[in-house]
């Protein structure tokens, strides 16, 4: 096992001190101060520790070398682990760099960092374009064949501002970001880079990589600053994965919701109307609607009431709420009469004030607020893209004022609602504790409170988790819900947030069971997130066929020819009383050519009626998988679609049904 090294003025004393640590299975391990995650690697077994590649502290990824503290909750990365490939990924963005330099030497590098898809280099002085991209991938693979060792050097922050005398950019990160007097470079082959880690042990571990695009971004995002050239890739173990993934990711290409969105007049994003700024087309807006009356519903039954909150307020709320302070730079900001205001960037304020018009008693809580507000944030432009993150968007937004004995209560009924949505659109989730971030408003007590707290529940209930060390809301630590699509894909989406600070914030009160002024606790809840991300998953999710409750256009009637257009319009009629959506193809098109089309149209169901049908008063059922029924009465094919509608089956069933 390595030695614990005596820190500058550490007597023997205290480095023989223990500190305890918490293991994934809950139990508990004693180590020397100043053990590092591979120290206790070790003193769980010697086999681990020669396997330890990084580690979790609290859930965020280190390097093997970072020290553990007492109560750290710790995990041992090794190459059998789900955050090996972050590591070798981030190892992959230093090959690049270092193949870009071999080739470009004034070439300067800025940041490099691991995703969730592989990697990315930000760097300048150098013209790149993707035809560049192959003779970079070729030294790249040279890099990796070659099996260099990397190797983590420790340099005082003296010598690294002079390493890096010519980019201001490495300079600005030791200065802003870099707190101790010591940092750390990772070094293959002589080449070196500045970089807190984690990485792999050579080169040679990146069984496979490729470089992906080109792309613009601003340094630090922020459209002020320079534009540099950003580099894509990614990396895997083995080619074969690289393979997988790569198929994948043309796959995606063609489920991307903004070529699905156009080819069913969905959406548009005009350049007229704005960035980030999304204009609904009938279609869309129809699916919008559905999902907005299934909300509205589960809030219903679970005893929300429907509140509504104007899209502007006066500074002066954002300043009470804490959002002045914690959010201006992303907010939209407007001089009114020489008073500043500002769109609202969330709703719960307004839910507050609309909480604070009334006197409570400790038997009113909880009162339960829901709204699908319209928020506005202020992106940078250069992040937005299409639905997935825009300037406007719609939040079916919750907010609950309780007893904190009632705390638990709710903040289970709220994950059971959101496993309603995720079940009912056979969708896949991952489960996040989000804590707090560096901005956040409120004392150490109250926020080691309400982490303990959204811990509990996650552990009681038997969720698996992660935790997402400084990624809560400035007022609250929050479980978020992360949805996997049919790509395994995962978006953001359902949150529940813990807030005792607005409450404190606002005055918010309620009278007690003792006569007394109580302060009750606020939680934050989204069952979608936000109604454009989620869209956004469905479409890509469902490829454009949704479900018949959330189809635009759930049947379309083919007529064979004009003599059978009235019977036609009588089935239409027929379906539309029952509240099916239904339209007639009426073009002088032959049948084949309908039937293609609404194909192509992403239809549910289609009805093909002749002189047979017309006679017989029955339809010829095809759905969107080319399964096809003739001879069906009219009425068993409606009474089907209201129940395929209600009951909200995800695919259409009826041909396969009743065959």
């Amino acid at each position: 096992m390595p030695l614990v090294r005596l820190s500058e003025g550490m007597s023997e004393t205290d480095a023989r001190a223990d500190v305890t640590v918490v293991l994934p299975d809950g139990s508990e391990l004693s180590v020397p101060a100043g053990s590092t995650v591979e120290d206790v690697a070790y003193e769980i077994g010697p086999g681990l520790g020669r396997d330890t590649v990084a580690g979790k502290i609290d859930g965020e990824l280190v390097e093997k070398y970072a020290e553990v503290t007492d109560g750290d909750r710790i995990e041992i990365v090794t190459d059998q682990s789900d955050e090996y490939l972050t590591v070798l990924r981030h190892t992959a963005a230093h090959v690049f760099a270092q193949a870009l330099q071999r080739l470009h030497p004034a070439a300067t590098l800025t940041i490099g960092p691991p995703t969730d898809e592989g990697f990315y280099y930000d760097v300048t002085d150098v013209d790149l374009d993707e035809d560049d991209l192959e003779a970079v991938e070729a030294e790249m693979d040279e890099i990796i064949a070659a099996d260099y060792d990397v190797e983590r050097v420790v340099r005082s922050r003296e010598d690294a501002m002079e390493i890096y005398a010519d980019n201001e950019y490495k300079r600005q990160i030791l200065e802003e970001e870099a707190a101790d007097e010591e940092v750390t470079f990772y070094v293959q082959d002589g080449w070196q880079d500045l970089c807190q880690g984690p990485h792999v042990e050579s080169t040679g571990e990146i069984g496979a990589a490729t470089l992906l695009e080109v792309s613009a971004a601003y340094w630090r995002g922020e459209e002020e600053n320079d534009t540099l050239t950003r580099v894509y890739g990614t990396a895997f173990a083995t080619e074969s994965d690289l393979e997988e993934h790569l198929e994948m990711r043309e796959k995606a290409k063609e489920r991307d919701h903004r070529k699905i969105g156009q080819e069913m007049n969905l959406f548009s994003i005009p350049t007229v109307t704005g960035p980030g700024l999304p204009l609904y087309h009938p279609p869309g807006k129809t699916v919008l609607n559905e999902l907005s009356e299934f909300a509205n519903g589960l809030n219903r039954e679970n005893g929300y009431e429907e509140v509504e909150t104007p899209h502007v307020f006066r500074t002066e709320l954002w300043k009470q709420s804490g959002h002045y302070e914690n959010y201006k730079e992303d907010m939209f900001l407007l001089d009114v009469n020489d008073e500043e205001y500002g769109l609202k960037p969330m709703n719960c304020p307004g839910h507050a004030t609309i909480f604070d018009q009334q006197n409570w008693s400790y038997r009113d809580l909880p009162q339960r607020y829901f709204e699908n507000g319209k928020v506005y944030r202020k992106e940078q432009r250069g992040e937005l893209s299409g639905l997935s993150r825009v300037w406007a968007f719609t939040i079916d937004d919750g907010h609950l004022f309780v007893r904190p004995d009632q705390i638990r209560a709710e903040i289970e009924s709220v994950i059971e609602m959101i496993f309603e949505v995720v079940e009912t659109l056979d969708l896949e989730v991952e489960v996040a504790l989000a804590t707090r971030p560096e901005k956040s408003v409120g004392g150490d007590e109250i926020w080691e409170s309400a982490e303990e707290q959204l811990r509990d529940v996650l552990e009681s209930g038997g969720y698996d988790y992660d935790v997402e060390p400084g990624d809560g809301a400035f007022y609250g630590p929050k479980i978020d819900f992360g949805f996997e699509d049919a790509l395994g894909r995962v978006w953001d989406g359902p949150t529940v947030q813990l807030d005792f600070n607005m409450p404190e914030r606002f005055g918010l009160t309620y009278t007690g069971e003792d006569n007394e002024e109580h302060r009750p606790v606020m939680i934050h809840r989204a069952l979608y997130g936000s109604y454009e991300r989620f869209f956004m998953v469905l479409i890509e999710h469902f490829d454009g066929d949704f479900p018949l409750w959330l189809a635009p256009e759930q049947v379309r009637i083919l007529p064979v020819s004009d003599e059978t257009l009235g019977y036609a319009h009588r089935v239409k009629n027929a379906l539309a009383d029952e509240g099916i959506r239904v339209e007639v193809e009426d073009r002088d098109w032959t049948v084949g050519r309908k039937i293609r089309q609404g194909h192509d149209d992403r239809l549910p169901y289609m009805v093909v009626v002749g002189d047979d049908e017309a006679e017989a008063g029955t339809v010829s059922v095809r759905d969107r998988f080319e399964n096809q029924r003739g001879d069906v009465d009219l009425d068993v094919f409606v009474d089907h679609l209201v129940e395929e509608h209600d009951e909200k089956r995800v695919e259409p069933d009826f041909v396969t049904s009743t065959e």
